[in-house]
């Protein structure tokens, strides 16, 4: 039985990479363990884990100094103050609202760099655990698809140009490949400007990953960086001062893509019921709060900024 079961499990995570969407595969796995489907599974987690830093560290090569000079001059400003301003209002709610730590730091850094890219590389280095995890990327996917189904409403209601619309779903939308498929959806304009937005948060994520690395050091095993961390930093900078050809850089990238999919999956199936009752009203009402907050402020700010 735990053979025919693995080999199931096996070629459903082969369909859900080739279908390439982090999200469904997250879900999908989160479904599965509520049924109580994944029991008599084994290494899962150790799995996961390895997928998960090795993508990230893939994701890194992706980071070229090329990409990061197509980005404007005019809105890095706008981004550095966007990520600052949430993550200051984050650190200080889920202080109000007495939230665990761990939880608090996913869901502010989620909400300010990269949604769930950046929950799931700072788990393990603040030491948070499955069940934490999986209740701030449960939030942060609900919210990508809640953007995904109303930002092009709202835009085309506002009138908004093809630059606004691209440079608030860069700035109040989670998740990169959320960013890129709504942006896509008002225009390929749109989608230019807010993918290479969303390129200046996500590049917040390296030095926040450093900084929690020094804070959450273990005592007497010096800063206590992750192998993967600096592997990733190795990467980025590799990206970033060598001119990799096409098609590593393509293979990189799906291959990064395929191993965060597989990651999140995995993740999913460590999720159980107690894990969905584990998301308090206050964790609940603190990330849903904090964006409605932040992202009607980003849009009248790219309003009157930007024509």
């Amino acid at each position: 039985m735990p053979v025919a079961l693995s080999a199931i499990f096996v070629g459903l995570a082969g369909l859900l990479i080739w279908f390439g969407n982090p999200a469904i595969a997250f879900l999908i796995g989160a479904a599965i363990a509520g049924t109580g489907g994944a029991q008599g599974l084994v290494d899962t987690r150790v799995i996961g884990r390895y997928s998960l830093q090795t993508g990230i560290v893939l994701l890194g090569l992706g980071i070229q100094g090329e990409q990061l000079l197509r980005i404007s001059s005019d809105y890095t400003w706008v981004v550095a103050g966007y990520v600052l301003c949430v993550a200051v209002l984050g650190l200080l709610g889920y202080r109000l609202l007495n939230l665990p730590k761990r939880q608090g730091l996913l869901v502010t850094a989620g909400s300010a760099i990269c949604g769930g890219t950046a929950v799931v590389t700072l788990s393990p280095i603040i030491n948070a655990k499955p069940m934490e995890t999986g209740a701030v990327l449960g939030l942060i996917f609900t919210m990508n698809a809640v953007a995904l189904l109303t930002f092009p409403a709202i835009g085309q209601f506002l009138d908004l140009s093809q630059a606004q619309f691209g440079i608030w779903s860069a700035l109040a939308i989670h998740d990169t490949a959320s960013v890129v498929a709504t942006a896509q959806l008002y225009g390929d304009e749109a989608a230019r400007i807010a993918t290479t937005l969303k390129l200046g948060r996500t590049l917040w994520l390296i030095p926040t990953a450093l900084l929690l690395s020094v804070v959450y050091r273990r005592k007497g095993r010096g800063i206590g960086l992750p192998p993967f961390v600096l592997l990733f930093v190795i990467a980025s900078m590799v990206g970033s001062l060598i001119s990799l050809p096409p098609q590593v850089l393509a293979s990189a990238a799906w291959l990064s893509k395929a191993l965060l999919v597989l990651a999140l999956f995995l993740i999913g199936l460590e999720i159980s019921v107690a894990t969905l009752r584990s998301i308090q009203p206050r964790l609940f009402f603190f990330a849903i709060g904090l964006w409605c907050l932040v992202a009607p402020s980003a849009l009248m700010l790219v309003i009157t900024l930007v024509p």
